[in-house]
């Protein structure tokens, strides 16, 4: 019965996908009244399909049906509850499934806010429909996560026919889904939050061709988008973060990024949706870059799609990827149409809505922002470069290739500073045209006080250069935009004789999409000089011990107390409890394990992580035996700035959407980010 409810579920979504795209692109060539009612049943029919093939699927995995192919081999019996929901997006069909869903839920957010005779609105629709008509269409052929099993093994099913009608057979068991994604609560939860990231930023670009194909001038797209382009770019950065933040506590490698394709496959539509969002705020205030914000704006979700294509065809090597299937070639191909598609449009269109006012002069907040730009989109590229052209070389000339952490730190670190410099200046440069004396006037007092900081570093720390820049560089950030708001603050108490507090907050309120801006500008700062800590002042080493033995590593003495094993439902847990002292006393016990899932030969390392505000003592465990074990050590010290510095990033976006629902209602420009 469940093939037959999801296959209607898919069914469902094709067709309203179809009547989506004659419906929203088919009105923008029709005269007369454009309704945007009838595309009702069309949206909610996209939704109930894409709620329908969710729910058929869970439903599967909580009832162990492993008639369904999927079921068999992405799912076990043994599986806890919170990994068996989280099992529908853990292998390639289910996580088409969750992309559908979230594609959906922002189909059904854009039709409900359209008004009547809204073309740029109706058009989006009709984008935004064939985009779910490539992927429902995907789980309707090469990826229908309703495989019915028909030859089984005794563990998994080994063949499968897409036709509900045939007849099932299911495996004694089921296989499991792979043990580093049954490892950590994140699982559940890093997925969904990027998806949402990267299928977000579907609407800015439905919205954005839409304006072309209509031919609507001006900015209203922008101003219409704001708010899933935040929406998006905040869960994007979230998502980022709990990646890195699973890599770190999962994979026992002591590390949370290593450049690895699929990282970067993220990572690059985040540069370019972070240079779109500024280049917005420059169309906006003052009318310049809106021929380049059409070129972001594909860019970033041309981008989401490649990052699909790297993450689901198979062809890169990682933990985040998945086997080799048809889906690969077909995203490829859905990426070359997207692209084709758009810079077409673009270049046919583009000259006829969009203006090109020069800049009054490049030392302005203008200027600035455009040096951002050129900066986060060389960065785009480089990573972008790095990633792809192992591929490339590996198609045309059959030779393995890999680019490595050093190419891209060479390139990534400089640059990073120059985002640094740009976002410290940018806040308080004057529209227009800058003098110099007015921009020294708001920058000397932060700039005196990074320097000092410098300084205080190199009398009390280490002196390694770039981690005396980060600090410099962060600092002065961060004190530009304290200045600023004080500064501000000061000026509206004197005049009106309030306390400065009070104005500082109420400067907040007026305005949360400016200042929702400064806290995700903190928050990279912050960031930034804890890669800049972590990356240069680990300790590390390895070591053998047997129980009883005491070591000392990085001011701790640690102890290892002794081994134990642990049956949990799901695993066989084997590690060792060590007990971790300073100055003289016990301060934790940490248990770095091996979990062995029985379906699967190879243990999965497991690090334990002591936190603390000065940094985190990480233990990961790499032989146990009756012999002793062997564990490798790092001590990073101030690693708490990385998480809580991409917190208040993604935080700064949530900020700025207050604004956006209040110029949404007054019917106003959208405030500056």
């Amino acid at each position: 019965m469940t093939p037959w409810i999801g296959l209607a579920g898919i069914v469902s979504g094709v067709i309203s996908s179809l009547a989506l795209v004659a419906g929203g692109l088919g009105s923008l060539r029709e005269r007369g009244r454009k309704d945007p009612g009838r595309l009702r049943p069309a949206v909610y029919g996209l939704v109930a399909g894409a709620v329908i093939a969710m729910l058929a699927l869970e439903m599967a995995l909580l009832n162990d049906d492993f008639t369904l192919e999927y079921v068999a081999n992405n799912h076990a019996a043994a599986t806890p509850l919170l990994f068996t929901i989280a099992s529908a997006w853990a292998s390639l069909e289910g996580s088409i499934v969750l992309w559908g869903l979230v594609l959906a839920a922002f189909t059904l957010i854009v039709f409900r806010q359209l008004g009547s005779e809204d073309v740029v609105g109706i058009g989006a629709l009709g984008v935004m429909g064939i985009i779910a008509l490539f992927f429902f269409g995907l789980m309707l052929t090469v990826a229908n996560p309703f495989r019915v099993c028909v030859e089984a093994a005794a563990i998994g099913c080994l063949d499968a026919s897409n036709v509900p009608w045939a007849g099932a057979v299911a495996p004694a068991a089921g296989r499991g889904i792979n043990p580093l994604l049954q490892n950590h609560i994140l699982m559940a939860v890093h997925p969904p939050v990027l998806y949402v990231g990267y299928v977000g930023l579907s609407v800015p670009f439905a919205f954005a061709m839409s304006s072309l194909l209509s031919l609507r001038e001006g900015a209203e797209w922008l101003e219409r988008t704001r708010r899933a382009t935040l929406v998006a770019w905040s869960f994007l950065t979230a998502g980022i973060l709990l990646g890195a933040w699973w890599s770190y506590e999962v994979l026992g490698w002591g590390g949370y990024w290593a450049w690895d394709p699929v990282e970067n496959a993220s990572f690059m539509p985040w540069l370019v949706a972070t240079a779109f969002i500024h280049s917005s705020v420059v169309q906006t205030k003052r009318g310049v870059l809106s021929s380049w914000n059409y070129v972001l704006v594909i860019a970033a979700f041309s981008l989401t799609i490649l990052g699909t294509f790297l993450t689901r065809s198979g062809v890169v090597a990682s933990v985040h990827s998945f086997t080799q299937s048809p889906v690969g070639p077909a995203i490829l191909g859905f990426l070359v149409v997207v692209l084709v598609g758009s810079f077409v449009v673009y270049a046919t269109r583009a000259h006829l809505v969009a203006s090109a006012p020069r800049l009054d002069s490049l030392a302005s907040r203008e200027g600035v922002f455009l040096a951002n730009n050129l900066l986060l989109t060389v960065f785009a590229f480089v990573v972008l470069s790095g990633t792809l052209s192992p591929l490339i070389v590996e198609a045309f000339q059959g030779s393995l290739v890999s680019v490595g952490q050093p190419f891209f730190d060479r390139w990534a670190i400089p640059l990073s500073f120059g985002l640094l410099v740009a976002m410290g200046i940018g806040p308080v440069t004057p529209y227009r045209v800058a003098r110099p004396d007015v921009v020294w006037q708001r920058i000397r007092t932060p700039l005196r006080v990074s320097l000092a900081a410098g300084a205080v570093w190199v009398l009390f720390g280490r002196r390694i250069g770039w981690v005396i820049m980060a600090i410099v560089a962060g600092t002065f950030v961060v004190a530009v935009i304290v200045r600023h708001l004080i500064t501000q603050a000061r000026a509206a108490a004197a005049k009106k004789g309030t306390p400065s507090g009070s104005e500082a907050v109420r400067l907040v309120k007026a305005d949360p999409g400016y200042w929702g801006g400064q806290l995700s500008h903190v928050g990279v700062a912050i960031l930034a000089v804890g890669i800049a800590m972590s990356a240069n002042l680990v300790v590390r080493d390895a070591v053998t011990m047997q129980p009883g033995d005491r070591i000392e590593f990085s001011g701790f003495e640690l102890e290892y107390s002794k081994p134990f094993v642990r049956q949990e439902p799901n695993r066989t847990a084997i590690g060792a409890e060590i007990d971790v002292y300073r100055d003289g006393g016990r301060v934790t016990t940490l248990e770095p394990r091996l979990n062995q899932y029985e379906s699967f030969q190879q243990a999965i390392q497991t690090p334990a992580v002591y936190s603390t505000l000065r940094g985190d003592l990480y233990l990961s465990l790499t032989r146990i035996d009756d012999e002793g074990l062997a564990m490798d050590m790092w001590d990073y010290p101030l690693q708490w700035m990385i998480w809580a510095g991409g917190l208040l990033t993604a935080a700064g976006a949530g900020l700025s959407l207050l604004a956006v629902r209040v110029r949404a209602r007054d019917r106003s420009v959208v405030a500056d980010v």
